[in-house]
């Protein structure tokens, strides 16, 4: 795999096998994105689950205190007129029903989050085989098939996040912009560890957390101190 040479440069000022706390890893991983753009933070988790056991699954959503630095565009599908205002006044970017099921089949996709109420789901599956792929069918578990349009679009709006383990049994979560100020990332960093933590399948055994680490975009990732993270 190539890694440029700020990567390279990056790498060499972290330290091998060195553990962080939250607030030395955020000072750390501010310092290190040096891009020309705003890069994004992430955390990064490799949990003691096999996902391949439908027992073990790890999946969560947590509404981040500050947001993750992007707006995201919400669609809300709706044949309920009173469900339809709530979701206009909660700042919707587009409402609607058979007329944008019609445009998703159509090959649209300027939107980041589809939000249902549960009688749209019987039109909807039709799409599942579109829509699952690009993580945007939704779901009773993501609180995006739900009556309560109003709340599950404010949530969203001010930083609700997704979180699913993947094949390899790794979680990662976008908690904010390297410009964010380091108290906005300490406080985004400890809501999605605690998420993380509450995640935990009954059926999971041993250590559930085995690393935890923070990057931005381009630079490397920061393994945090376990016992401090996990504690938070």
């Amino acid at each position: 795999m190539y890694k440029s040479k700020r990567y390279r440069k990056n790498q060499e000022m972290v330290p091998k096998e060195k553990s962080y706390t939250i607030p030395e890893a955020v000072g750390a991983v501010k310092k290190l994105a040096n891009a020309k753009f705003d890069e994004s933070v992430d955390i990064a988790f490799r949990l003691g689950v096999d996902p391949k056991y439908s027992d073990q699954m790890v999946r969560g959503n947590v509404v981040l205190p500050h947001g993750t630095g992007k707006t995201k565009k919400v669609v809300v599908l709706t044949k309920n007129s009173d469900k339809e205002a709530e979701a206009k006044k909660a700042q919707a970017d587009y409402v609607g029903a058979d007329d944008l099921i019609e445009k998703i089949k159509g090959g649209w996709f300027d939107f980041d989050v589809l939000v249902v109420t549960p009688e749209i789901m019987r039109d909807l599956s039709k799409l599942g085989k579109v829509l699952g792929p690009k993580g945007l069918m939704p779901s009773p578990k993501a609180g995006t098939v739900t009556n309560d349009i109003g709340q599950a679009v404010d949530e969203i709006k001010k930083g609700k996040v997704e979180f699913k383990v993947d094949k390899t049994g790794n979680v990662h979560i976008a908690i904010g912009k390297a410009s964010f100020e380091e108290q906005k990332l300490q406080d985004n960093i400890e809501v999605a560890i605690k998420a993380v933590v509450s995640a935990r399948p009954a059926a999971a055994k041993g250590q559930y957390i085995k690393t935890c680490s923070l990057s931005s975009t381009m630079g490397p990732g920061l393994r945090l101190d376990l016992k401090d993270a996990v504690s938070v």
